[in-house]
C-alpha cells in the first residue's frame, strides 16, 4: 500500500488507477499502455552454456572417424530442437558443446535430448559400437556473450589442451571456476 493510499488504489492492485485525470492525460496514459504492450510482447533470452560430457567409464571410444560425423550430428540434434550448437569438439573420451537454449529448454532437457539421440544414432549406424554410452552426469556452465570466442577457441583446440592435462582435472578447474559444490564420488562415479 502507497504512503496516504487504501488498499483500493495500492499501485500493487492491476485496477488502479488514479481517480482524476485530465483527458490529454488520459490519452497518454493509454498511449504508454500501448507502447508498454508492443515492448513486451516477446521475451529476450541470452542463455548461453558450455555443456561437457563423457563416455561411460571415460573410455577412448570416440575415434577420429566417429569424431568426423559425430560433431556435426550433435550441432544437428541442437538444431532440431530449437537450440544453436555454437561449437562441438572434444577427445576420445568426451565432448564439448556450446549452446544457446531457447527460453523454455532447460539444460537438463538439451543434454538428454543431446545424449539419447546420439547414443541412439551411434548404435544404428555404428554397429561394432553396440555398447556405446555417455556418463550419466555433465556439466552446464553458463558463459556471458563476452566469453563466446574464448570458449569457441578452446573447444576447437581440445587435443592441444589433453596433452597437457586430463579430463578430470579439466572438469575439476571448471567445477571450482563455477564454484560448483561436488562430491568426487559423483564425479568419477
Amino acid at each position: 500500500m502507497s504512503p496516504g493510499g487504501t488498499e483500493e488504489n495500492s499501485p500493487g492492485r492491476k485496477s488502479w488507477e488514479p481517480k482524476e485525470k485530465t483527458i490529454a492525460q488520459s490519452r497518454q496514459g493509454r498511449q504508454n499502455h500501448i507502447f508498454m504492450e508492443i515492448a513486451m510482447a516477446h521475451s529476450f533470452i541470452s542463455s548461453l552454456f558450455h555443456c561437457v560430457f563423457s563416455t561411460k567409464d571415460r573410455r577412448k571410444i570416440i575415434n577420429a572417424e566417429l569424431q568426423e560425423r559425430l560433431w556435426p550430428y550433435l550441432g544437428g540434434i541442437a538444431r532440431s530442437n530449437d537450440m544453436k550448437a555454437l561449437a562441438v569438439g572434444g577427445v576420445e573420451d568426451h565432448v564439448h558443446l556450446l549452446l544457446s537454449l531457447p527460453s523454455m529448454l532447460a539444460p537438463a532437457k538439451a543434454m538428454q535430448l543431446i545424449k539419447a539421440n546420439s547414443t541412439k544414432w551411434i548404435h544404428e549406424t555404428y554397429r561394432d559400437q553396440a555398447a556405446f554410452c555417455w556418463q550419466e552426469g555433465y556439466g552446464a556452465f553458463s558463459i556471458g556473450k563476452s566469453q563466446v570466442d574464448p570458449t569457441i577457441v578452446y573447444i576447437r583446440t581440445q587435443a592441444e589442451h589433453h596433452r597437457k592435462n586430463s579430463f578430470q582435472e579439466e572438469f575439476l578447474a571448471f567445477l571450482k571456476k563455477h564454484e560448483i559444490d561436488y562430491d568426487p564420488r559423483y564425479v568419477w562415479g
